[in-house]
């Protein structure tokens, strides 16, 4: 049965954490696309729950083949299910597919649906017989009904920059943002950003509508670059980008950089007026200039937030560099299920040891915070 968009939007907006990735439009785009489809690995299995004919709880669930695309790494439960002669694929994954950006993924009316849809899910792979449940980059609220249903959490650390200073209060612009950080931090960014500008670079943004398609093909060239460049075909191909940017053009922005006329790299960033968050996801050139990334990726995104208002940039998964960026650590959160019991036993023991492991991380990058101490 078709979910209507409307209603689905409507659980969206309701959420406490809505990214604009969870919106009906991205994620149809990723099926109609093929980018998400049964051929790559993706079956979609959405599952919903109804009273009467209204939408009371609803969440992308898909059926894997593989683990590629989801940023919360399980290959070595895989392989543990293969040295025992045991199948770990299909596994059921509630996620945005290619999105590792927290937010919400059960839609809910209230508690008690959150709670039903959790039960409903694992009934559902116990039913089918599926090896494991997993839902990933999930908000508190979800992870709160997961652990209740008695499913294991797994935390993992991004990077993300607050637009505040150590007293909490907002910056006014970039040059108060750099002030707020250690001295060898704030000349390293300068050093940098010099750089670029020396080297003939100059950068322009388009939002929404006002991304032309002359433009958007020219990303496209740089991201399917990107990944070429690294060995794999690009997740998302070149119709996928097409139905978002007619979809849901507000949500947005690309940065391109030029020289001498021409454009020669580009950054696309995600963006939600109603949160005021931006969220950092592509990017590509096709010449090189050093320190050109950090320039598309995080200063001209952080310099657009400034000026715009924005108080959370995030940067995207893993990268301990992010720090020296004023990207902090920030801890995010999983929630898994696994059928059989010896392996469920074994992997509780292993998340129990993570766990401790990751608050360890987190300990030592604090101490590694770019930011001048408080007074």
């Amino acid at each position: 049965m078709a979910i209507d968009a409307a209603a689905w939007n409507a659980l969206l907006e309701n959420e406490p954490d809505p990214s604009p990735f969870m919106r009906h439009e991205y994620l149809s785009a990723l099926h109609e696309s093929g980018s998400a489809r049964e051929a790559t690995g993706w079956q979609a299995q959405f599952v919903t729950l109804w009273q009467g004919h209204v939408l009371h709880a609803a969440c992308p669930m898909y059926l894997k083949s593989h683990s590629y695309g989801e940023y919360v790494f399980d290959w070595a439960w895989a392989n543990a299910y293969a040295q025992h002669g045991l199948d770990y694929y299909p596994k059921a994954l509630v996620a945005v597919p290619f999105t590792p950006v927290p937010g919400a993924r059960l839609l809910a009316r209230d508690p008690a649906s959150r709670a039903a849809l959790v039960k409903a899910l694992i009934e559902h792979a116990r039913q089918e017989q599926l090896s494991s449940l997993h839902l990933l980059f999930a908000q508190p609220h979800d992870i709160d009904a997961c652990h209740a249903a008695g499913m294991m959490l797994r935390h993992t650390v991004q990077f993300h920059w607050t637009n505040r200073d150590a007293k909490g209060r907002p910056f006014d612009d970039f040059e108060q943002f750099l002030a707020s950080l250690q001295q060898e931090k704030r000349k390293k960014i300068r050093q940098e950003r010099r750089k670029v500008a020396d080297a003939g670079v100059r950068f322009r943004w388009s939002r929404g509508a006002d991304i032309s398609d002359a433009d958007w093909d020219f990303f496209y060239r740089c991201y399917e670059r990107t990944y070429l460049e690294h060995g794999n075909a690009p997740y998302l191909n070149r119709g996928f980008f097409d139905r978002v940017s007619k979809a849901m053009p507000p949500h947005w922005l690309l940065f391109i950089a030029e020289r001498e006329g021409r454009p020669m790299a580009c950054s696309l960033i995600g963006i939600d007026d109603r949160s005021g968050v931006a969220y950092g996801r592509y990017w590509g050139a096709l010449e090189r200039v050093d320190c050109l990334h950090f320039e598309a990726c995080y200063y001209q995104p952080l310099a657009w937030c400034l000026a715009n208002g924005f108080v959370r940039f995030e940067g995207g998964a893993q990268g301990e560099h992010k720090m020296a960026r004023a990207l902090l650590p920030v801890k995010t959160t999983s929630a898994h299920w696994l059928a059989h019991p010896a392996f469920a036993d074994a992997v509780e023991r292993f998340l129990e040891r993570e766990g401790q492991g990751i608050g360890e991380y987190l300990d030592h990058l604090a101490l590694r915070n770019p930011l001048k101490a408080s007074p």
